[in-house]
Protein backbone atom coordinates (compact mmCIF):
# COMPACT_ATOMS: atom_id res chain seq x y z
CA UNK A 1 0.00 0.00 0.00
CA UNK A 2 1.44 3.40 -0.71
CA UNK A 3 0.65 6.64 1.26
CA UNK A 4 2.92 8.96 -1.08
CA UNK A 5 0.78 12.56 -1.09
CA UNK A 6 -0.17 13.08 -4.60
CA UNK A 7 -3.41 13.07 -6.74
CA UNK A 8 -5.38 12.45 -3.31
CA UNK A 9 -7.67 14.98 -4.37
CA UNK A 10 -8.16 12.70 -7.66
CA UNK A 11 -8.93 9.41 -5.77
CA UNK A 12 -11.80 11.37 -3.71
CA UNK A 13 -13.70 11.78 -6.78
CA UNK A 14 -14.80 15.22 -6.31
CA UNK A 15 -16.27 14.47 -3.01
CA UNK A 16 -15.29 16.45 -0.10
CA UNK A 17 -13.29 14.65 2.64
CA UNK A 18 -11.55 14.53 5.97
CA UNK A 19 -8.43 14.89 7.62
CA UNK A 20 -7.94 13.11 11.06
CA UNK A 21 -5.34 14.54 13.24
CA UNK A 22 -4.15 11.68 14.92
CA UNK A 23 -4.26 7.92 14.34
CA UNK A 24 -5.21 6.22 17.95
CA UNK A 25 -7.70 4.39 18.04
CA UNK A 26 -9.93 7.02 18.64
CA UNK A 27 -8.71 8.16 15.19
CA UNK A 28 -9.22 4.67 13.65
CA UNK A 29 -13.21 5.04 14.63
CA UNK A 30 -13.30 8.38 12.90
CA UNK A 31 -11.25 6.33 9.55
CA UNK A 32 -13.67 3.48 10.01
CA UNK A 33 -16.72 5.45 9.83
CA UNK A 34 -16.55 8.30 7.19
CA UNK A 35 -14.48 5.69 4.89
CA UNK A 36 -17.15 2.69 5.04
CA UNK A 37 -19.40 5.71 3.79
CA UNK A 38 -17.13 6.32 0.46
CA UNK A 39 -15.52 9.48 2.17
CA UNK A 40 -11.70 9.93 1.19
CA UNK A 41 -9.68 9.61 4.82
CA UNK A 42 -6.18 11.44 5.07
CA UNK A 43 -4.95 10.41 8.29
CA UNK A 44 -2.31 12.60 9.85
CA UNK A 45 -0.07 11.63 13.01
CA UNK A 46 3.73 12.22 14.43
CA UNK A 47 4.05 8.93 15.50
CA UNK A 48 3.36 5.12 14.93
CA UNK A 49 -0.29 4.46 15.16
CA UNK A 50 -2.62 1.90 13.79
CA UNK A 51 -5.55 4.00 11.70
CA UNK A 52 -3.07 4.60 8.62
CA UNK A 53 -2.99 0.68 8.32
CA UNK A 54 -6.94 0.67 8.05
CA UNK A 55 -8.32 -0.21 4.54
CA UNK A 56 -10.57 2.31 5.07
CA UNK A 57 -7.90 4.74 4.81
CA UNK A 58 -7.09 7.12 1.85
CA UNK A 59 -3.72 8.34 2.37
CA UNK A 60 -1.99 8.51 5.55
CA UNK A 61 1.19 11.08 6.40
CA UNK A 62 3.85 12.26 9.81
CA UNK A 63 3.41 15.31 11.00
CA UNK A 64 6.63 16.02 13.14
CA UNK A 65 5.39 17.83 16.57
CA UNK A 66 1.70 17.50 15.97
CA UNK A 67 0.98 19.85 18.94
CA UNK A 68 3.59 22.36 18.52
CA UNK A 69 1.72 25.80 18.82
CA UNK A 70 3.93 27.53 15.92
CA UNK A 71 4.83 24.98 13.65
CA UNK A 72 1.89 22.80 13.43
CA UNK A 73 -0.84 25.05 11.61
CA UNK A 74 1.93 26.00 9.41
CA UNK A 75 2.67 22.83 8.47
CA UNK A 76 -1.33 21.77 8.24
CA UNK A 77 -1.65 24.40 5.77
CA UNK A 78 1.24 22.62 3.70
CA UNK A 79 -0.40 19.21 3.94
CA UNK A 80 -3.01 20.34 2.28
CA UNK A 81 -0.95 22.15 -0.72
CA UNK A 82 0.86 18.95 -0.77
CA UNK A 83 -2.32 16.87 -0.80
CA UNK A 84 -4.30 19.38 -3.52
CA UNK A 85 -7.14 19.48 -0.84
CA UNK A 86 -9.68 22.34 0.21
CA UNK A 87 -12.22 22.46 2.66
CA UNK A 88 -12.01 18.95 3.32
CA UNK A 89 -13.24 18.43 7.27
CA UNK A 90 -10.20 18.53 9.84
CA UNK A 91 -11.07 16.11 12.75
CA UNK A 92 -9.16 16.89 15.98
CA UNK A 93 -8.91 14.21 18.47
CA UNK A 94 -6.66 15.20 21.25
CA UNK A 95 -7.07 17.93 23.72
CA UNK A 96 -3.83 19.62 22.59
CA UNK A 97 -4.72 19.76 18.64
CA UNK A 98 -8.35 21.24 19.45
CA UNK A 99 -6.96 24.08 21.26
CA UNK A 100 -4.54 24.65 18.63
CA UNK A 101 -7.34 24.37 16.07
CA UNK A 102 -8.97 26.77 18.32
CA UNK A 103 -6.50 29.34 18.64
CA UNK A 104 -5.87 29.47 14.51
CA UNK A 105 -9.35 28.98 13.11
CA UNK A 106 -9.01 32.16 10.90
CA UNK A 107 -6.26 30.17 8.87
CA UNK A 108 -6.69 27.05 9.44
CA UNK A 109 -10.48 27.62 7.99
CA UNK A 110 -9.10 29.46 4.62
CA UNK A 111 -8.15 25.69 3.57
CA UNK A 112 -9.93 23.29 5.87
CA UNK A 113 -13.67 22.88 7.17
CA UNK A 114 -13.19 23.00 10.80
CA UNK A 115 -15.26 21.35 13.33
CA UNK A 116 -13.67 22.58 16.47
CA UNK A 117 -15.60 24.88 18.55
CA UNK A 118 -13.76 28.54 18.18
CA UNK A 119 -11.37 29.21 21.53
CA UNK A 120 -13.62 31.82 23.40
CA UNK A 121 -15.50 27.86 24.03
CA UNK A 122 -13.05 25.61 23.93
CA UNK A 123 -10.94 27.84 27.02
CA UNK A 124 -13.93 26.86 29.46
CA UNK A 125 -12.93 22.22 28.41
CA UNK A 126 -9.03 23.44 28.31
CA UNK A 127 -8.40 24.79 31.93
CA UNK A 128 -10.79 22.86 34.68
CA UNK A 129 -10.06 26.03 36.66
CA UNK A 130 -12.34 27.57 34.08
CA UNK A 131 -14.50 24.41 34.53
CA UNK A 132 -15.35 24.62 37.57
CA UNK A 133 -15.97 28.44 37.94
CA UNK A 134 -18.59 27.60 34.92
CA UNK A 135 -20.22 24.95 37.12
CA UNK A 136 -20.03 26.68 40.13
CA UNK A 137 -21.88 29.97 38.08
CA UNK A 138 -24.60 27.65 36.40
CA UNK A 139 -25.14 25.67 39.62
CA UNK A 140 -23.41 22.37 38.74
CA UNK A 141 -22.03 20.32 41.55
CA UNK A 142 -18.42 19.62 41.38
CA UNK A 143 -15.56 18.21 43.68
CA UNK A 144 -14.55 20.26 46.23
CA UNK A 145 -11.54 21.89 44.94
CA UNK A 146 -8.31 24.09 46.43
CA UNK A 147 -6.00 26.19 44.55
CA UNK A 148 -2.70 26.42 46.72
CA UNK A 149 -0.80 28.53 44.51
CA UNK A 150 2.04 27.74 47.01
CA UNK A 151 3.05 25.34 49.92
CA UNK A 152 1.79 27.15 52.22
CA UNK A 153 -1.49 27.36 50.76
CA UNK A 154 -2.11 23.56 51.16
CA UNK A 155 -3.30 24.52 55.22
CA UNK A 156 -6.66 25.63 53.48
CA UNK A 157 -7.50 21.70 52.48
CA UNK A 158 -10.07 20.30 54.09
CA UNK A 159 -8.92 16.78 55.46
CA UNK A 160 -12.58 15.28 55.93
CA UNK A 161 -11.18 13.03 52.93
CA UNK A 162 -8.77 11.76 51.07
CA UNK A 163 -7.68 14.14 48.16
CA UNK A 164 -6.63 14.27 44.70
CA UNK A 165 -3.47 16.46 43.36
CA UNK A 166 -4.35 17.38 39.71
CA UNK A 167 -3.34 19.84 36.71
CA UNK A 168 -5.64 22.09 35.74
CA UNK A 169 -4.05 21.98 32.15
CA UNK A 170 -3.25 18.56 31.78
CA UNK A 171 -1.38 17.38 28.70
CA UNK A 172 2.15 18.25 30.03
CA UNK A 173 1.60 16.70 33.45
CA UNK A 174 0.17 13.34 31.67
CA UNK A 175 2.85 13.05 29.28
CA UNK A 176 5.50 13.51 32.09
CA UNK A 177 3.85 11.07 34.89
CA UNK A 178 1.81 8.94 32.78
CA UNK A 179 -0.88 9.61 35.12
CA UNK A 180 -4.30 11.70 35.06
CA UNK A 181 -3.70 12.62 38.46
CA UNK A 182 -2.32 11.62 41.98
CA UNK A 183 -3.95 10.15 45.74
CA UNK A 184 -2.66 11.86 48.89
CA UNK A 185 -4.00 10.18 52.37
CA UNK A 186 -1.82 12.41 54.56
CA UNK A 187 -0.45 16.21 54.74
CA UNK A 188 2.71 15.07 54.29
CA UNK A 189 2.32 12.82 51.16
CA UNK A 190 -0.04 16.09 49.57
CA UNK A 191 3.05 17.98 50.48
CA UNK A 192 5.32 15.90 48.27
CA UNK A 193 3.23 15.13 45.57
CA UNK A 194 1.72 18.97 45.37
CA UNK A 195 5.64 20.02 44.74
CA UNK A 196 6.68 17.08 42.61
CA UNK A 197 3.61 18.27 40.45
CA UNK A 198 4.39 22.34 40.65
CA UNK A 199 7.68 21.06 39.44
CA UNK A 200 6.33 19.66 36.15
CA UNK A 201 3.46 22.22 35.46
CA UNK A 202 4.30 24.95 37.88
CA UNK A 203 2.74 25.81 41.43
CA UNK A 204 -0.37 27.79 39.93
CA UNK A 205 -1.41 24.78 37.67
CA UNK A 206 -1.78 22.18 40.39
CA UNK A 207 -5.21 21.48 42.10
CA UNK A 208 -6.51 19.77 44.56
CA UNK A 209 -9.57 17.83 45.21
CA UNK A 210 -11.67 16.24 47.11
CA UNK A 211 -11.70 12.36 46.11
CA UNK A 212 -15.08 10.93 45.61
CA UNK A 213 -15.00 7.29 46.75
CA UNK A 214 -16.20 4.76 44.53
CA UNK A 215 -15.76 2.21 41.61
CA UNK A 216 -16.46 2.71 37.33
CA UNK A 217 -20.01 1.86 37.78
CA UNK A 218 -19.86 5.74 39.79
CA UNK A 219 -18.43 7.50 36.68
CA UNK A 220 -20.97 8.41 34.01
CA UNK A 221 -20.68 9.91 31.16
CA UNK A 222 -22.65 12.67 28.46
CA UNK A 223 -21.73 12.39 24.73
CA UNK A 224 -23.05 14.70 22.26
CA UNK A 225 -22.78 16.40 19.09
CA UNK A 226 -24.19 19.86 19.72
CA UNK A 227 -25.69 22.66 17.63
CA UNK A 228 -25.61 25.90 19.03
CA UNK A 229 -26.13 24.51 22.98
CA UNK A 230 -29.08 22.03 21.37
CA UNK A 231 -27.79 18.11 21.12
CA UNK A 232 -28.00 16.74 17.89
CA UNK A 233 -26.86 13.28 19.08
CA UNK A 234 -26.47 12.01 22.32
CA UNK A 235 -25.15 8.97 24.71
CA UNK A 236 -25.47 8.26 28.03
CA UNK A 237 -22.49 5.82 29.76
CA UNK A 238 -21.69 3.99 32.38
CA UNK A 239 -17.66 3.24 32.78
CA UNK A 240 -17.52 -0.27 34.20
CA UNK A 241 -13.74 -0.11 34.09
CA UNK A 242 -10.88 2.47 33.33
CA UNK A 243 -6.92 2.42 32.82
CA UNK A 244 -5.53 2.99 35.45
CA UNK A 245 -8.20 1.52 37.48
CA UNK A 246 -8.04 4.51 40.05
CA UNK A 247 -7.68 7.68 37.98
CA UNK A 248 -8.32 6.21 34.73
CA UNK A 249 -6.50 7.98 31.58
CA UNK A 250 -9.26 5.98 29.32
CA UNK A 251 -12.13 3.87 29.89
CA UNK A 252 -12.04 -0.02 28.85
CA UNK A 253 -15.12 -0.84 29.37
CA UNK A 254 -18.14 1.10 28.94
CA UNK A 255 -22.49 0.59 28.50
CA UNK A 256 -24.83 3.07 27.64
CA UNK A 257 -27.34 3.75 30.14
CA UNK A 258 -29.95 6.33 30.60
CA UNK A 259 -29.86 8.89 33.18
CA UNK A 260 -32.02 12.47 33.06
CA UNK A 261 -29.95 14.34 35.83
CA UNK A 262 -26.89 13.45 33.53
CA UNK A 263 -28.67 14.69 30.19
CA UNK A 264 -30.15 17.50 32.25
CA UNK A 265 -26.93 18.83 34.07
CA UNK A 266 -25.12 18.73 30.98
CA UNK A 267 -27.59 20.31 28.44
CA UNK A 268 -27.71 23.33 31.05
CA UNK A 269 -23.72 23.66 30.16
CA UNK A 270 -23.85 23.55 26.62
CA UNK A 271 -27.19 25.64 26.31
CA UNK A 272 -24.96 28.45 28.43
CA UNK A 273 -22.03 27.91 26.08
CA UNK A 274 -24.26 28.17 23.01
CA UNK A 275 -21.91 24.84 22.36
CA UNK A 276 -21.65 23.58 19.33
CA UNK A 277 -19.15 20.59 18.38
CA UNK A 278 -18.56 17.06 20.37
CA UNK A 279 -18.29 17.40 23.80
CA UNK A 280 -17.66 14.25 26.70
CA UNK A 281 -18.66 15.61 29.94
CA UNK A 282 -17.40 13.11 33.13
CA UNK A 283 -19.40 12.98 35.85
CA UNK A 284 -19.11 10.94 39.32
CA UNK A 285 -21.96 9.87 41.75
CA UNK A 286 -20.74 11.04 45.32
CA UNK A 287 -21.90 8.33 47.48
CA UNK A 288 -22.19 10.62 50.71
CA UNK A 289 -25.02 12.73 49.05
CA UNK A 290 -26.06 11.51 45.77
CA UNK A 291 -25.10 14.28 43.48
CA UNK A 292 -23.64 14.18 40.09
CA UNK A 293 -20.27 15.90 40.66
CA UNK A 294 -18.74 17.41 37.33
CA UNK A 295 -15.00 15.96 36.94
CA UNK A 296 -14.24 17.03 33.25
CA UNK A 297 -15.14 18.92 29.86
CA UNK A 298 -13.53 17.31 26.84
CA UNK A 299 -13.82 19.71 23.80
CA UNK A 300 -13.45 16.68 21.64
CA UNK A 301 -14.13 13.02 20.21
CA UNK A 302 -13.82 10.21 22.99
CA UNK A 303 -11.86 7.20 23.16
CA UNK A 304 -14.79 5.06 23.09
CA UNK A 305 -16.96 7.14 20.78
CA UNK A 306 -17.50 4.23 18.97
CA UNK A 307 -19.75 2.59 21.39
CA UNK A 308 -22.56 4.95 19.88
CA UNK A 309 -22.12 3.27 16.35
CA UNK A 310 -23.51 0.06 17.96
CA UNK A 311 -26.00 1.69 20.04
CA UNK A 312 -27.20 4.01 17.11
CA UNK A 313 -25.63 7.36 17.38
CA UNK A 314 -22.66 7.21 14.50
CA UNK A 315 -21.15 10.77 15.94
CA UNK A 316 -18.29 10.90 13.25
CA UNK A 317 -20.46 10.65 10.29
CA UNK A 318 -23.08 12.69 12.03
CA UNK A 319 -20.24 15.48 12.58
CA UNK A 320 -19.42 15.08 9.13
CA UNK A 321 -22.57 15.39 7.55
CA UNK A 322 -23.43 18.82 9.95
CA UNK A 323 -20.09 20.24 8.25
CA UNK A 324 -20.51 19.59 5.06
CA UNK A 325 -24.45 21.50 5.70
CA UNK A 326 -26.48 18.04 4.90
CA UNK A 327 -29.83 18.57 7.47
CA UNK A 328 -29.31 15.70 10.53
CA UNK A 329 -32.07 14.13 12.41
CA UNK A 330 -31.73 13.89 16.02
CA UNK A 331 -31.26 10.82 17.32
CA UNK A 332 -29.92 9.20 20.88
CA UNK A 333 -27.93 6.28 21.76
CA UNK A 334 -30.31 2.67 23.02
CA UNK A 335 -29.41 1.86 26.47
CA UNK A 336 -27.55 -1.48 27.37
CA UNK A 337 -24.97 -1.17 24.36
CA UNK A 338 -21.41 -2.24 25.77
CA UNK A 339 -17.86 -1.24 24.23
CA UNK A 340 -14.10 -3.17 25.43
CA UNK A 341 -11.10 -2.24 24.39
CA UNK A 342 -9.46 -5.55 25.02
CA UNK A 343 -5.86 -4.38 25.07
CA UNK A 344 -5.95 -2.33 28.15
CA UNK A 345 -8.91 -4.08 29.19
CA UNK A 346 -7.83 -7.13 29.93
CA UNK A 347 -4.91 -5.78 32.46
CA UNK A 348 -7.22 -3.54 34.16
CA UNK A 349 -9.25 -6.75 34.82
CA UNK A 350 -6.40 -8.79 36.04
CA UNK A 351 -5.77 -6.08 38.77
CA UNK A 352 -9.21 -6.05 39.92
CA UNK A 353 -9.64 -10.03 39.82
CA UNK A 354 -5.89 -9.90 42.23
CA UNK A 355 -7.51 -7.14 44.18
CA UNK A 356 -10.93 -9.09 44.52
CA UNK A 357 -13.11 -6.25 43.16
CA UNK A 358 -14.24 -8.21 40.50
CA UNK A 359 -14.92 -11.55 40.01
CA UNK A 360 -14.30 -13.91 37.43
CA UNK A 361 -18.05 -14.26 36.93
CA UNK A 362 -18.64 -10.78 36.40
CA UNK A 363 -15.42 -10.03 33.92
CA UNK A 364 -16.40 -13.43 31.80
CA UNK A 365 -19.70 -12.20 31.90
CA UNK A 366 -18.97 -8.54 30.50
CA UNK A 367 -17.21 -9.70 27.80
CA UNK A 368 -19.70 -12.23 26.65
CA UNK A 369 -21.96 -8.74 26.53
CA UNK A 370 -20.01 -6.72 24.92
CA UNK A 371 -21.28 -5.65 21.42
CA UNK A 372 -18.25 -3.95 19.85
CA UNK A 373 -14.11 -4.36 20.76
CA UNK A 374 -12.16 -0.50 20.17
CA UNK A 375 -10.20 -1.81 17.67
CA UNK A 376 -10.88 -5.49 16.05
CA UNK A 377 -13.20 -5.27 13.26
CA UNK A 378 -13.89 -8.30 10.43
CA UNK A 379 -14.14 -6.19 7.65
CA UNK A 380 -10.32 -4.36 8.77
CA UNK A 381 -8.47 -6.50 10.99
CA UNK A 382 -4.74 -5.09 10.51
CA UNK A 383 -5.12 -2.29 12.56
CA UNK A 384 -5.57 -4.95 15.59
CA UNK A 385 -3.00 -6.42 14.58
CA UNK A 386 -0.24 -4.02 13.93
CA UNK A 387 -1.20 -2.58 17.58
CA UNK A 388 -0.32 -6.17 19.01
CA UNK A 389 2.87 -6.02 17.37
CA UNK A 390 2.83 -1.54 18.79
CA UNK A 391 2.68 -3.00 22.61
CA UNK A 392 6.37 -2.60 23.19
CA UNK A 393 6.33 1.03 21.80
CA UNK A 394 2.72 1.64 23.39
CA UNK A 395 4.35 0.68 27.15
CA UNK A 396 7.37 3.24 26.39
CA UNK A 397 5.82 6.12 25.20
CA UNK A 398 2.52 6.07 26.97
CA UNK A 399 3.30 3.87 29.86
CA UNK A 400 0.42 1.89 27.98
Amino acid sequence: MSWSLSNTAALAGGRRGAVVLGGDYQGLGIVRSLGRRGIPVVVVDEERSIAKHSRYATRATRLGAIGDPVRTPELLLQAADDLGIRDWVLFPTLDETVALISRHRDALQQRYTLVTPAWETVRWAWDKRQTYRLARDLGIPYPTTWEPQDVDGLAEVDWARPVVIKPAIKEHFIYETKAKAWRADSPDELHRLFQRAASIVGPEEVLVQELIPGDGQHLLGYCALVRDGTPVGTMVTRRWRQHPPEFGRASTYVETIEDPTVESQSELLLSALEYTGLVELEYKVDPADGSYKLLDFNARTWGYHTLGVRAGVDFSALQYRLAVGDDVEPCRARPGVCWVRLLTDTPTALVELYRRRLSVRRYLGSLLAADTEAVFALDDPLPALVECLLIPYLVRSRGF
